[in-house]
């Protein structure tokens, strides 16, 4: 036990110093008995007067020994050390290379299908991606040219072994590089993805760009991170995701895009006004709102779509937070987010995780993170700006997967559970986004958006779902479509969240992939 304790990762290099100390000490000891013997060896015959090349001559013998001893020991315990294994299997080709040879551990899903596993072919061992589009964004990939991205990076070591914590695993891998009778073999790596969830919502968003992220309010557990249009990680090339290639097939959309969040805000600023106690009504005339005569107004869809029709919009009139957030109307709440001002907005945002990228996965490799919210710090004046990033628009921007954290936070009595990707990982709170008193009333007044308000056309009253939807509109063309989706309405246990790239109306093509990946979750009996 004592000698196991040794190769503790933690005591691992004090111990790796104190062994090349006593080897150094070892060849001191051989070179002074050869120093004692050499009126027997072939050196006595150096001529007596010349005792200075004698000395230089033993100071280039050890200082050889010296090299070969570095050269010895990282060669043949680079198996014990993550990083010269990762280095000599992105940058050395021989085919002679022991780290060729290492068997990377399997990538699995929650269920324990095999994603990622490593196959040997030609005396080499090749990495190999099931449903490689589907997968990819998560796992990344492993290439002798383009390096490593995704979890095949940042959870290198564990793919690749790690660091032997017995002394038997360590003899074990130190047999298998020099006999080579055997693949020395890493660990496997259990993700929480559903592999066939994951599937579905990638085959729901077909040929569109989009993404889903769906994930388990209590635990952060992510169920789905599905981007499109994807890539085949066996297949990459330097043209993938070049400047030309407007599909940019090598951004996760999921976790680093970012997009104009639209209504789907509004759950944000409704969160907002039941932190301050609203309980009134706003006028929304039809005309609309606006800060100043120098910026166009602010008006609901309704206005629109009456002047689309030749008819006149009379306005929502006074109303309350459930009928603005039903109707999703604009007026009311860039009312709303003027009223209650910056210190309150940016408060709030403050505790959303506004402009720091969240860390779902970290090693020495690197961080697997997701972006949250990007907002600019507005002059106080700027009341206008305020009221446009109230409807979230203007200059706030979000990501799929914060959409979904959101999301999971108001199923999960307001507190935000850090979104992990790995089994093993265990739950830990990421902060309180929502009092549990907010929570509980916003999950009502989400409930009646599906029931009876914009996304009434997904209503299913075996699922019972809450939700908000959002049509965000963008300067390059058509708007994108986004929902969120919380199921059971009563206490959810999946947050999703969906992006339809220039998808139109949130009602139109963002909230049906919602309901049909929760009717595929139920069917697997994740909905309870």
């Amino acid at each position: 036990m004592a000698l196991e304790s040794l190769t503790d990762p933690t005591r691992w290099p004090v111990v790796r110093v104190a062994l090349h100390a006593g080897l150094l000490l070892a060849l001191a000891y051989l070179l002074q008995r050869i120093r004692d013997l050499h009126p027997q060896l072939p050196m006595r015959q150096l001529a007596r007067g010349k005792g200075g090349e004698r000395r230089a001559l033993l100071v280039l013998i050890l200082l050889f020994a010296v090299v070969l001893l570095h050269q010895a020991s990282w060669q043949l315990t680079g198996m014990l050390r993550p990083q010269f294994m990762a280095f000599m299997q992105l940058y050395d080709r021989r085919d002679f290379n022991p780290a060729h040879r290492l068997r990377r551990g399997r990538i699995l899903d929650r269920n324990g299908e095999v994603l990622v596993y490593s196959e040997e072919q030609a005396g080499q061992v090749r990495r190999h991606y099931r449903d490689g589009p589907v997968f990819g964004h998560v796992v990344g990939y492993r290439h002798p040219r383009f390096g490593a991205t995704g979890l095949e990076a940042v959870a290198s070591v564990h793919l690749d072994g790690g660091t032997p914590l017995r002394l038997a695993d360590w003899g074990r891998v130190g047999r298998q590089v020099l006999t080579q009778d055997e693949h020395p073999r890493g660990h496997d790596l259990w993700l929480t993805l559903d592999a066939e969830l994951q599937r579905h919502a990638v085959a729901l968003l077909g040929a569109r760009r989009g993404a889903v992220v769906m994930l388990r309010p209590q635990d952060g557990a992510l169920q789905v991170l599905a981007s499109t249009p994807g890539f085949d990680p066996e297949r990459i090339a330097a043209t993938l995701g070049g400047a030309e290639d407007a599909a940019a097939p090598l951004l996760n959309r999921a976790t680093q895009g970012l997009y104009p969040p639209g209504s789907t805000f509004k759950v944000v600023m409704a969160a907002l006004a039941l932190e301050h106690g609203f309980n009134t009504t706003i006028d929304c005339p039809a005309e609309g709102f606006t800060t100043s005569a120098r910026y166009p107004r602010i008006r609901d869809h309704e206005y629109y779509e009456a002047r689309e029709h030749g008819t006149q919009w009379r306005g929502h009139g006074a109303i309350g937070l459930g009928t603005a957030l039903a109707r999703s109307s604009n007026v009311f709440f860039a009312k709303l987010g003027v009223g209650y001002g910056h210190a309150a907005f940016y408060a709030l945002a403050d505790r959303l995780h506004a402009n720091r990228p969240i860390v779902l996965h970290h090693s020495a490799h690197g961080r697997y993170t997701m972006q949250t919210l990007r907002l600019p710090r507005l002059d106080p004046d700027d009341r206008y700006g305020l009221a446009q990033m109230s409807l979230g628009q203007g200059a706030l921007l979000m990501s799929p997967a914060q959409l979904a954290l959101i999301g999971a936070a108001v199923g999960n009595q307001g507190v935000a559970m850090r979104p992990r990707l790995l089994r093993d990982q265990p739950p830990e709170a990421l902060g309180q986004f929502f009092s549990p008193t907010t929570s509980a009333a916003l999950l009502p007044l989400l409930r009646a958006v599906v029931t009876e308000g914009t996304a009434r056309a997904i209503d299913d009253p075996a699922l019972r779902i809450a939700g908000k939807t959002g049509t965000a509109q963008h300067a390059q063309g058509r708007a994108h479509s986004w929902f969120l989706g919380l199921a059971p309405a009563e206490r959810p246990t999946l947050a999703v969240a969906v992006l339809v790239e220039r998808g139109g109306y949130g009602a139109v093509a963002a909230a049906p992939i919602a309901r049909a990946l929760i009717e595929q979750a139920a069917r697997r009996g994740l909905l309870r």
